[in-house]
């Protein structure tokens, strides 16, 4: 391994981050599987239909989820015609997948607001029949002032004064059981609906079809980074322990030993190399293979700083030993054997 080449930026997730990551990633899936499968099995009564179509929002949605991870695991190998099949074939399972869930989400909720919509019915016919009793009081005692006016009291006041009475007893009666029916629990799912109604100035409908557009897309985007996030870990996991990386807590001073030139490295050269001008040691490690031919990987190697290792490659510049590429790293072309000799 050359000197300039560094280690790696971090270290594999541990056990909990990526129970944390298979965690929340079974859970978005299994979520929008759901979701899915309220809307596909709405579609026939049947029983084998049902499951067919059940089947088929599974299939969809974990090939889409599929899909997706081998769009990440394309783009690694810098496959990019595979890749843009793949990403094409994610798109299409997307767009299914994500009218599954709004379709699913919609009808959820639509089951929510029926629910609310039939007990604010029923609170609404004990108010209209107690508002009709109110209407019957007033004709009535409408007609009791006419009777009045006509010094019939012992007769026609009498009469309406008890059939009102009747009425009031009967309309005490319908408020009791108005207010003793079950409050209507309107959840919050249908509370944000009205209020981004309200707050938008839109209707209740508009708010809800934007809602569960919003909330599936989210999801599916949601499962879609944690998939991405456990394909790029398993492909770090394997270059890492490729690798093989030395870590302080794999050394040990008891099997520690001492180190041992390279074949290439001549014994002679390590001990004059202190008598040799900064120049001739840049020369002599890049002709030996000892470095890579780049100003970074000198100035580790050998320890030099910043303004000594630019004039010496400015030097090797115009001497035509190196070159610059087009993306401006240098090219070593290599100096006579005799030279290295005298070197």
């Amino acid at each position: 391994m050359f000197y300039n080449q560094d280690l790696a930026l971090r270290f594999p997730k541990g056990k909990f981050a990526m129970w944390s990551v298979y965690s929340f990633t079974g859970a978005s899936i299994l979520a929008s599987i759901v979701f899915s499968l309220l809307l596909f099995l709405s579609i026939d009564d049947d029983p084998v239909m049902q499951l067919l179509f059940g089947g088929l929002a599974v299939i969809f949605e974990l090939g889409k989820f599929f899909a997706w991870y081998e769009v990440g695991e394309r783009h690694a190998r810098r496959n990019y015609p595979g890749m843009l099949s793949a990403l094409g074939f994610y798109l299409v399972l997307a767009a299914i997948s994500i009218g599954g869930s709004v379709g699913g989400i919609n009808s959820a909720t639509n089951k929510a607001q029926e629910h609310v919509n039939v007990q604010q019915s029923k609170v609404n016919a004990y108010n209209m029949q107690i508002q009709a009793i109110d209407e019957q009081i007033k004709l009535n005692n409408v007609a009791a002032e006419k009777y009045i006016q006509m010094e019939r009291i012992a007769t026609g006041v009498t009469r309406i004064q008890k059939e009102n009475n009747k009425l009031r007893h009967e309309q005490q009666a319908l408020a009791m059981e108005r207010d003793n029916l079950p409050v209507v629990s309107q959840g919050s799912v249908i509370g944000l609906i009205d209020s981004l109604a309200s707050f938008l100035n839109i209707q209740a409908s508009t708010a809800q079809l934007g809602l569960v557009v919003f909330l599936s897309v989210l999801l599916d985007f949601f499962a879609a980074f944690f998939v991405g996030l456990i394909g790029e870990e398993n492909r770090f996991r394997h270059q890492f322990h490729n690798m093989k990386p030395l870590t302080i807590e794999g050394f040990s001073p008891a099997e520690s030993k001492a180190p041992e030139l390279l074949s290439h490295f001549d014994e002679g050269d390590i001990v004059n190399e202190d008598e040799k001008t900064p120049y001739e040691q840049v020369l002599l490690a890049l002709s030996l293979n000892r470095v890579n031919c780049s100003k970074r990987a000198v100035s580790k190697y050998l320890n030099f700083s910043t303004d000594e290792v630019d004039e010496i490659f400015k030097r090797l510049f115009d001497e035509g030993i190196v070159s610059k590429k087009a993306n401006n790293h240098f090219q070593w072309h290599g100096v006579a054997k005799a030279e290295i000799e005298a070197v």
